[in-house]
């Protein structure tokens, strides 16, 4: 059968009135691939960093997300074949089967827990991740994260941002989970559901928190390998011993507001990344923002509980406020002198918290 052409338009359009039914169809030109050498050159400096823990899925939503490249996937799966075969072949062969794990909807649990690898150096990571969606919720650094305080805190900020609870709030059965857990109760206790009350808090072994320990062995290959060794590499120039307190706050004033950062985009990193199917129906495939924003898509529903701005006002009162995510105030006050009169810039990537660390310290012995 011979192929007619119809065209769309039966009038003459002007540029403009084109341009207009192009955007109006959801047509878009395509970007042109970056220069490949730019891409090469980036993927290198991300090898240098915490990148070098990636894989190449994950390397490309950085390229893209991070550096803003236009570049397809299987050019960097072959330029990290090339630039990087030993780290390459490691994740290739690492395998892990997995429980299969059950979530009704999003805000259904919440799992939680702390992140200690990076508490030699004085830095203390706290998590949460939504069961259902597998969405981050926070992801903080601080001086520590055994403080019942500071650890409701996080939970409290976002119970603030969202406006309610979920129908389960599940931790290790840690004394740093315990203010936690008296004001999920409290959110809970006039409900109607069967996990009101006391049932809306879970205790577990930290083996059996399973969400959030699966994320934490994320985070271990994407990023905090990275970290610890840089850290241990200043411990064992002799640079850093933990039982000196100048020495611990100087590496907190210096390297805790890079460390925030990293965990904000590999937050948002992970958040829009793409999960692959997987033979367990109850975790759904897609985008973690878009599985937890629009439950619909998979016929499930929204499972937050609200709280009211009392309550929420009422368990504010059971938190202490004391500044836990920075370094020591006279310390810090120190430094900031020695800054301005130096005329010293803040750090913004390892490397440079690194020199500014030694400087530091190095003006602080002098005094």
């Amino acid at each position: 059968m011979p192929y007619h052409y119809t065209p769309l338009f039966t009038r003459d359009l002007s540029q403009g009135e084109l341009i207009e039914e192009y955007f109006r169809q959801g047509l878009r030109r395509r970007k042109q691939p970056d220069n490949l050498q730019k891409v090469i050159d980036t993927i290198c400096q991300e090898l240098n960093g915490s990148g070098n823990c990636i894989g190449y899925r994950q390397m490309h939503q950085r390229l893209r997300v991070n550096h803003g490249l236009v570049v397809d996937r299987e050019t960097v799966r072959l330029s990290l074949k090339i630039l990087d075969p030993v780290g390459v072949e490691n994740r290739s062969r690492r395998r892990l089967r997995r429980r299969e794990y059950r979530g009704r909807g999003p805000n259904f649990i919440w799992h939680m827990d702390g992140y200690d690898k990076l508490k030699p150096y004085g830095m203390a990571i706290h998590g949460a991740i939504d069961g259902y969606s597998r969405r981050l919720l926070w992801l903080e650094v601080g001086t520590t994260n055994n403080d019942p305080s500071v650890t409701a805190r996080y939970f409290l900020d976002y119970v603030k941002q969202v406006g309610g609870v979920p129908r389960i709030a599940r931790t290790d059965a840690g004394t740093e989970n315990v203010t936690i857990c008296g004001i999920q109760r409290f959110f809970r206790a006039n409900c109607t559901d069967s996990f009101n009350g006391e049932k809306s808090f879970m205790y577990g072994a930290s083996v059996s928190n399973q969400r959030i320990e699966a994320w934490w062995s994320q985070l271990r290959q994407s990023q905090s390998d990275w970290w610890i060794e840089f850290l241990r590499g200043i411990r064992e120039e002799g640079l850093y011993d933990d039982s000196n307190f100048m020495h611990v706050q100087c590496m907190i004033y210096c390297f805790i507001p890079i460390l925030r950062e990293e965990l904000y985009n590999v937050m948002k990193l992970w958040n829009t990344h793409r999960i692959r199917p997987s033979s367990n129906r109850e975790s759904p495939p897609g985008r973690p923002d878009v599985l937890y924003s629009v439950p619909e898509l998979n016929s499930t529903e929204d499972y937050l509980v609200p709280v009211s701005p009392i309550d929420i006002t009422a368990a504010e009162a059971f938190i202490s406020h004391d500044n836990t995510d920075d370094a020591d105030e006279n310390f810090t006050e120190l430094a900031k002198i020695i800054e301005q009169e130096q005329n010293l810039q803040k750090p913004t990537n390892a490397t440079e918290a690194k020199y500014h660390y030694v400087t530091l310290l190095d003006y602080i012995n002098q005094i």
